[in-house]
């Protein structure tokens, strides 16, 4: 009996030691929340660039940028020229300005950790200030018995402006570390645009063509851009 109970305190012991190490060695989980990187991102529209180089009727670039201010919303902005001809039913006309637009954009998407892709949904106010070269033009008759004739004399149109809205919806990858080719997708709506006297604006840069039946608009794009990381929280 005494040497049973010897046995059994000394199993107990054992077991009570390896149980303690155990816990001891025990890994706890790190459940602290990853840290959220703030920065800039800046980059250009490859589309625009891609057509100026096939187009002969179109030149323009976009530059844009957004900075982070909380952990879905991001302050963005847009920079832009573009001269741009339209030629359609004997009216001739070629369009040059710049424009800017501001605004916000809120990324619905839910990274994994380490990742920052977005799927966002964006509203800017754009603003243009523009001229309109009339080159060609018909000019306009009743009388059946005579052609139409075309004008050629030109009629330059300088100082316009146009403000409008824009609603955009955007996907964002990381193709590379820290670089980012995005698609998106523009939804606009013209407030307020000068128009030239005895004729109309066909084009807006950065709005894209007009329409007599509709103040609305549409765009799209792809672009590249770099993003700067300043602090993480």
């Amino acid at each position: 009996m005494k040497i049973r109970s010897i046995l059994l305190y000394t199993t107990s012991l054992v077991c009570g030691v390896q149980m303690m190490a155990q816990e001891h060695n025990l890994v706890v989980p790190d459940t602290t929340a990853p840290k959220i990187s703030y920065g800039i991102r800046f980059g250009g529209d490859l589309s625009k660039l891609l057509r100026t180089a096939v187009d002969a009727d179109y030149s323009g670039f976009e530059v844009m940028g957004d900075l982070r201010f909380s952990k879905r919303f991001y302050a963005a902005m847009e920079l832009g020229y573009e001269d741009r001809v339209w030629d359609q039913s004997q009216v001739r006309s070629a369009i040059n300005g710049s424009y800017i637009k501001i605004g916000a954009d809120f990324n619905a998407y839910n990274n994994w950790k380490g990742m920052d892709n977005a799927i966002s949904t964006g509203l800017r106010y754009g603003l243009a200030r523009f001229a309109n070269t009339l080159e060609t033009y018909p000019i306009y008759t009743t009388d059946p018995t005579y052609p139409t004739v075309l004008r050629r004399e030109p009629i330059e149109f300088t100082g316009l402006t146009a403000g409008w809205l824009e609603f955009i919806l955007a996907i964002r990858t990381e193709v590379w570390s820290h670089f980012y080719l995005s698609v998106h997708v523009q939804l606009k709506h013209m407030i307020n645009e000068t128009k030239p006297e005895n004729f109309d604006n066909l084009i807006v840069p950065g709005f894209n063509k007009t329409n007599d039946y509709s103040a609305f608009g549409v765009g799209y794009g792809y672009s590249l851009t770099y993003y700067l990381p300043l602090l993480k929280r």
